[in-house]
């Protein structure tokens, strides 16, 4: 089984965990803290991956690294432990964030523009964009890029809304070229 979809098969029965016990937004937040401590600390990984330390001692690790958090997360890490799985964690937390976002109407998106966005403009981005993807909001990550000349490029899933100048001028030119030949 490919690790993508072992990944969303463990989300999908966290998520209906959290969902019977009305906790998705509780373990969505500790996931994302979860998260966090494995991408700043390799040596969790490398410890919790050792062949030569035992389960038990690997169990204990997880409870004492992460005391607080609710006992379906912590579980769910100590399954993972258990089936030599702990690697896909991230893709865990990413498939269930975006099953979160799904049930709430949000979407992810990603705008690139000349120079970072403030929390306004993000807002007016946010409301103007869900309305025409019929969502209820849009979560939205800025990304600076100067190539772009002015104007904002938004990626929602598979669909990108191109309104730079790079790429006005872009269409420009291949309707010149297609005119031409």
């Amino acid at each position: 089984m490919s690790k993508s979809i072992a990944a969303r098969r463990y989300a999908e029965a966290l998520f209906q965990l959290g969902d019977e016990k009305n906790t998705l937004e509780q373990i969505n937040e500790e996931l994302q803290v979860v998260q966090e401590v494995f991408h700043k600390n390799e040596q969790v990984y490398t410890f919790l991956k050792h062949p030569r330390v035992n389960h038990e001692q690997k169990k204990q690790f997880v409870d004492d690294v992460f005391q607080g958090l609710q006992a379906d997360v912590i579980n769910t890490i100590k399954l993972l432990v258990e089936k030599h799985r702990i690697e896909i964690t991230p893709a865990i937390v990413d498939h269930f964030n975006q099953m979160v976002n799904d049930a709430k109407g949000i979407a992810d998106a990603t705008v690139y523009s000349v120079r970072k966005l403030s929390d306004s403009e993000q807002q007016v981005l946010s409301a103007k964009f869900a309305s025409r993807i019929g969502k209820a909001g849009i979560n939205i990550h800025n990304i600076v890029d100067p190539s772009l000349l002015g104007g904002l490029k938004i990626r929602i899933g598979n669909t990108i809304f191109d309104g730079s100048v790079s790429g006005k001028l872009s269409r420009i030119e291949r309707n010149i070229v297609s005119v031409n030949k």
